[in-house]
This record gives structure tokens, sequence and C-alpha cells, in this order.
């Protein structure tokens, strides 16, 4: 299946020199405690809380994402929180490699592996941890603190296992998302 190439406005998006395309549209908070891989596409309206951490002198990483992802329009990353002995504290969420985040998801999983489909409309629960190799479908909801193993499909509300993926999971989806980075290309306009 070919993907169609998408046509962006060069005013509407950022370039940086790892090839990451920011959308002006995107809201971006805590920019200094953000990592893009390289090659990531962030789409208008995704936002990326990288200023909810835990309190104290420095920087430090709050949201790590890998090389060749897509983060959807009104995706929301957010790092997962809890109280431990009366302390409010936030903790990083690690985003791997070749990872797509469909529109309208709310990710505050602590790990999400390399090779990984989140659909439209899902919920990934706090601490959530997603392995390598994994698709979540449209409009799944993940609990808190669930951790979906590899080459697993999950699916519903709450998030169940419904199907295995091969082991050639990994190259299709590395094909799939260069395939989408190279068609993902500024009008001539």
């Amino acid at each position: 299946m070919d993907l169609p190439i998408v046509k962006y406005s060069k005013s509407e998006y950022i370039e940086t020199d790892t090839g990451n395309k920011v959308s002006r549209k995107s809201v971006i908070c805590g920019s200094q405690n953000i990592i893009l891989g390289g090659k990531t596409i962030l789409q208008t309206g995704s936002v990326v809380r990288g200023d909810l951490r835990r309190t104290g002198p420095g920087h430090a990483v709050v949201v790590s994402v890998g090389r060749y992802c897509l983060l959807s329009q009104g995706c929301v990353i957010r790092p997962p929180c809890k109280t431990y002995k009366g302390v409010f504290s936030y903790y990083p969420i690690k985003i791997g490699d070749h990872v797509t985040i469909g529109e309208g998801s709310i990710v505050q999983a602590a790990t999400i592996g390399s090779f990984v489909t989140i659909g439209k409309n899902c919920v990934i629960g706090r601490f959530a941890i997603i392995k390598d190799c994994c698709r979540i479908e449209d409009n799944t909801v993940i609990p808190a603190n669930t951790v979906v193993p590899s080459f697993s499909v999950y699916k519903g509300s709450p998030g169940k296992l419904v199907d295995e993926l091969p082991e050639s999971i990994q190259e299709i989806c590395e094909a799939r998302t260069k395939d989408r980075y190279s068609k993902f290309v500024p009008s001539t306009e």
C-alpha cells in the first residue's frame, strides 16, 4: 500500500537541523526538556508537555521522542505523574523510533518502544509500558500500569490482546515511517 504525498505549507512548519518538521500550530511547552531524535513530524494541534517535570535545579529530559516518529493532529504527550510518600512528581516519558501516534490520542505512558502504532482517539494510561513492535487499535484505552508485550495488537476499553503481529512487522513499520517522512513535502506555492 503506497502512502500518498502530503503537501504542507512551508510557512506553517519549522524544519530543524536534524530534519524534524514541527507545525507552528502545535503546542510545545518546556522545549528545553524535550528531545526529538530527528525526522519526526509534529502535526497541527499536537501537544507535547515538557514543562511538567520534577522540581529542582537544572534541566531534565522529560519527553524523549525517537527518529521517524509521527505525532498526529490533536494528540497529547504528557509525562506520567503520581504521589509517592506525600510528594507529587512527574516522571519522564520515552518514545522509541518509528512510532506513530494517531489523531486525538492522549499518551501518559512511561515507555513506548520502537515500531509501535497507536491509533486514533486512544488513551494510554499513566506508567503504561508498550514494548517494541505493537499496534494499539483506534479508540483503545490502555489502563494505567499496563504492560503491552511485543508483537501484540490491543483493542477495546479496557484494551485487551486481540491478535499478534508477524516478526516482519519491524521492517514493515520502518519502511512505512520512512516512506511517510519522505512524502511529507512542502507545497510549491
